[in-house]
């Protein structure tokens, strides 16, 4: 354990160098600063420490000319001058370490929940490149989730990728929270993006508690934060998740949420210049999500796998905005939570026939798809008939499908709500109950 300790301490010493590269503001200008001096010396993207008068104030490279160097600051510029210094802090990167499992940290990799981080023996930058594609392993066995609706309608295989679509205050966190808890993983990173900073301990203490904080290792970064820490806050933890998957581990990652993540690029994007099409996205947007969820999933002969669940936040369930229909076609299935479903008090608030997981049906034997299969008939028959149903305007009889929907939809809709862990064996002989022959 002490020979552990101290190589991580060795390998940060060796990084250290004697000299360090400055430059002076030569200009302040709305959110950035303009450097000169640190033409040739400082990388698009690299990590900056600006001399502010209550002390350092972290910054990320934006834009490179001839001249100069365009900075964007972490924290307010309020008593920076013309002629402050600036000096070079190199490339953002992290050090994961297997005893970061059951820590809160920053996207810096610092402690926040006041204890010693140790760090690890390899550097690794935040952003990284995709395993390559020909030489992934495919995803692997079913995933037993502690719930009955995943574990039968909507199953998760081992490096599936998947969405999770969602408006406020319909259970979102409380699914998450279930996932991070029961689903079957050696170890869990969950990236809380953008969140209320007083809702932190809440969430690590009560919602997941000891028991799930004891396989997971949470990344945070609250919304009041500069959007470089927000944004770096998805790397950092998907980093932390390579660092285990290159072990050989199952990794669970979960973030909260992408549309954040995506907001918080936007306006980088902007502040650098680049202009806003995609409501109000950049165009850049597309291939920073899309590259950050190809992270996910198997990795390559003799390494583990990333299972992942991004959430995103839809506004009045619109399934049609840009973040939501980039991720929709990158991932391996995606959920939706519906607020009228909540608003009957039915949780998890999921629409079934909106979802959809693309691992079937390879994940499910023959009996168990026809199962499935005979279920969503079920569902939508209802769906399509549950106005008339509700004015009595339908009259028994006119449809064998809808008769057979009316008499299911109670025993289905409560199969779909919370309830106590059952493994999918179970869940699919009790969905088999709630159908009719």
């Amino acid at each position: 354990m002490q020979n552990e300790i101290f190589a991580g301490l060795r390998a940060r010493l060796s990084e250290i160098t004697p000299t360090r590269q400055i430059g002076r503001i030569s200009e302040l200008s709305g959110a950035v600063l303009e450097v000169t001096g640190l033409q040739g010396k400082a990388a698009l993207s690299d990590r900056v420490e600006i001399e502010g008068p209550g002390g350092p104030i972290s910054g990320e490279v934006l834009r490179l000319s001839a001249d100069r160097v365009t900075i964007l600051p972490e924290g307010p510029a309020e008593g920076l001058r013309i002629g402050t210094v600036v000096t070079v802090a190199g490339r953002a990167e992290i050090a994961p370490d297997d005893s970061w499992i059951g820590r809160i940290i920053d996207p810096a990799g610092r402690p926040l929940d006041g204890r010693p981080l140790f760090r690890g023996r390899v550097s690794r930058p935040l952003r990284s490149p995709a395993p390559k594609a020909a030489e992934r392993r495919m995803t692997g066995q079913r995933l037993e989730t502690g719930m009955r609706v995943f574990n039968t309608l909507l199953p998760l295989v081992q490096g599936q990728r998947i969405g999770l679509f969602a408006g406020s205050g319909i259970g979102k966190s409380m699914l998450l929270a279930k996932f991070a808890t029961k689903l079957q993983a050696d170890v869990v990173v969950f990236a809380l993006i953008g969140e209320r900073g007083r809702e932190l301990r809440n969430f690590t203490e009560k919602v997941l508690g000891t028991a799930g904080m004891a396989r997971t290792v949470v990344v945070a970064a609250t919304s009041d934060q500069a959007p470089q820490v927000r944004r770096r806050c998805a790397w950092t933890a998907m980093a932390i998740a390579e660092h285990f998957r290159e072990q050989g581990r199952h990794v669970l990652l979960i973030a909260d949420s992408i549309t954040r993540f995506a907001e918080a690029h936007r306006e980088i994007a902007l502040a650098a210049g680049e202009t806003g099409s995609l409501d109000g996205f950049p165009p850049s947007v597309s291939h920073m999500v899309m590259s950050l969820a190809e992270r996910a999933g198997p990795g390559p002969e003799g390494e583990g796998d990333i299972t992942a669940v991004f959430s995103v936040l839809v506004a009045g369930s619109d399934m049609e905005g840009p973040i939501a229909d980039i991720l929709r076609g990158t991932l391996d299935g995606h959920v939706v939570l519906d607020r009228r479903i909540a608003e009957r008090g039915r949780y998890p608030a999921i629409d079934l026939l909106r979802s959809v997981s693309r691992s079937l049906p390879e994940a499910a034997t023959a009996e168990e798809n026809a199962l499935i299969l005979h279920a969503r008939r079920l569902l939508g028959a209802w769906d399509r008939s549950e106005l008339m149903i509700q004015a009595g305007l339908y009259a028994k009889g006119s449809d064998p499908l809808t008769d057979q929907a009316i008499t299911a939809f109670p025993d289905l809709d409560a199969f779909l709500a919370e309830d106590e862990p059952q493994d999918s064996a179970e869940s699919f002989r009790h969905l088999k109950t709630c159908l009719p022959d």
